[in-house]
């Protein structure tokens, strides 16, 4: 049930920039804070055994207050960057404590890495939180000086289309390393 609820949230977070973007002359913000606030609700109760999930649903329906009782429709652009700290701060969280995220999905696929892959996984974690490091900061920068329609492209395919290139550029080193192992 948690795996549907979180696949739910993907696809709310894939379409949200769109949602937004025509939403904001037709609903109140009080609708996607209901919408969204249903979402992680029902994704933290389903996961609660899972690690991180406590804080990251307690802030996400922190933001989904504020919308709501805020009403305001300008916040409804600040929620991918709430989307990208989250990410970014579950990177740099198993960088710290271990093992990296990236090498425990390697794991699930080759039990038995290699040093040289455990390097590469840590690497590869590094980008990730940079990626997400930037990817938030363009848009608190589209969010304080760009129109709606700039943070809806940027958000809802400039931001998809740089993800798909950091997998294939990673895929690439991977078989890269791979070779001269």
């Amino acid at each position: 049930m948690g795996r549907l609820f979180g696949l739910l949230l993907f696809i709310a977070a894939l379409l949200y920039p769109f949602a937004v973007y025509y939403g904001m002359e037709h609903c109140s913000p009080q609708v996607f804070a209901l919408a969204l606030g249903v979402l992680w609700l029902a994704r933290g109760l389903s996961q609660r055994d899972k690690p991180g999930n406590t804080w990251t649903t307690l802030l996400a329906l922190g933001f989904c207050l504020l919308l709501g009782l805020a009403g305001e429709p300008h916040l409804l652009r600040w929620y991918p960057v709430l989307l990208n700290g989250f990410l970014f701060a579950l990177f740099s969280h198993s960088l710290k404590f271990g093992p990296p995220l990236i090498e425990r999905l390697a794991r699930l696929r080759e039990p038995n890495l290699p040093p040289v892959a455990i390097k590469h996984t840590r690497r590869v974690t590094q980008v990730w939180m940079g990626f997400f490091l930037f990817n938030g900061l363009v848009v608190v920068a589209l969010n304080l000086w760009a129109p709606l329609s700039w943070w809806t492209l940027y958000t809802g395919l400039i931001a998809y289309g740089l993800m798909g290139l950091l997998f294939v550029g990673e895929w690439l080193v991977r078989q890269h390393v791979r070779r001269h192992e």
